[in-house]
């Protein structure tokens, strides 16, 4: 079937009203509600997950897994995820897995360490979880505990789908486009969505182009690091090429989540807030005395965690929540806070940093 011209304009003045008047306080939103979170990612809110693959001969946790309290992730201590719970009083059942993309039919990345391509959203945490919700203790308890009333789902995901050995570096599946990639995000909705979630917070890309690892010399960038060390000559190049990709994939979610919860009705009864969390890193980056509380002066370009290319001779600086980073990859503990600081203000419907739509 063809649309016609004028069906095709009423939907973009349909879309671009809705934008405009996305919700700047979410009714319906309020953090004391929320008993459980569920998280899906990457090493941005990984635990101890990949751990338990790398430990058990690249074998996934059993279901009903009682996943341990991770007090030495890749921010350096606890992750934003850990601290969002303990901030609300909430459970977490945390499904994120460091290294992961959101599908491995996009951007596998290979781990050696588990003879594997590292877990991802779309083939290992939403099975995961869907299993674990439905699985009960041999004395008959359920293991997870939440209902569509008490339980939110975060969604934060695409630094390693946007990087190097992804699609920074052109290795993603041949004929595979960032397109497919938002495509990715939107289907985990729908799986958790059938699966009975109704709350909803989608994070978006951070801004990768400040990262040591992808920083344009004057900003800190480096020419090689443990995680790209390969790397080549010119780092600002790369520092642009990837800059252009999140500002890009951050505008195709800001339009993308009013169309399919406002314009078509993708999800009926939904609560769902985009976070904002590029601008609230970028805010850290840009005034970091009013985030950064160490013994130090605030350093938004440094790293806490200084290793080798091999990953050895690690030397940690001292006063680390006067550091951004944690190492060339990762925010520190201290931004963590921050940020988990700031979702559960986006659970109570009261973030500057948040758009809510239902």
């Amino acid at each position: 079937m063809r649309c016609s011209s004028t069906s095709i304009k009423f939907l973009v003045l349909n879309l671009a009203f809705t934008v405009g008047h996305a919700q700047r306080w979410g009714s319906g939103w309020s953090a004391k509600n929320f008993k459980n979170m569920v998280m899906f990612g990457d090493s941005y809110t990984d635990e101890n997950r990949l751990g338990y693959f790398i430990n058990h001969n690249g074998s996934a946790p059993p279901t009903g897994w009682d996943q341990p309290l991770g007090s030495q992730t890749a921010s350096g201590g606890l992750t934003w995820s850990r601290y969002a719970s303990i901030y609300n009083n909430a459970t977490l059942y945390n499904y994120a897995v460091s290294g992961a993309v959101c599908s491995n039919q996009i951007t596998p990345r290979w781990f050696s360490a588990i003879n594997a391509p590292f877990p991802d959203i779309a083939g290992y945490e939403l099975p995961a979880f869907t299993a674990d919700s439905k699985y009960r203790y041999p004395n008959g308890t359920k293991f997870f505990k939440g209902t569509a009333r008490d339980t939110v789902y975060a969604i934060w995901i695409g630094t390693n789908d946007l990087g190097n050995n992804a699609f920074l570096t052109d290795s993603q599946t041949t004929g595979k486009t960032l397109s497919d990639f938002v495509d990715c995000v939107y289907s985990t909705i729908d799986t958790l969505y059938q699966n009975g979630g109704r709350y909803f917070v989608l994070l978006n890309l951070a801004p990768l182009q400040l990262l040591p690892q992808y920083a344009t010399p004057e900003n800190g960038g480096l020419a090689a690091t443990k995680f790209f060390p390969d790397k080549g000559p010119n780092i600002t190049e790369i520092s642009y090429r990837i800059y252009a990709s999140v500002t890009t994939l951050n505008d195709v979610f800001k339009y993308r989540t009013p169309f399919e919860v406002e314009v078509i009705s993708r999800w009926d009864g939904i609560k769902l807030a985009d976070f904002d969390v590029n601008a609230l890193v970028t805010d850290i980056w840009e005034n970091p005395a009013g985030y950064l509380n160490g013994t130090l002066p605030a350093n938004v370009t440094g790293i806490i965690n200084q290793c080798d290319l091999e990953e050895n001779n690690c030397q940690e600086k001292t006063s680390k929540d006067s550091y951004l980073w944690y190492d060339e990859l990762h925010p520190s503990e201290q931004a963590d806070r921050v940020i988990a600081r700031e979702f559960v203000s986006v659970l109570g419907g009261e973030s500057k940093w948040a758009r809510y739509w239902s």
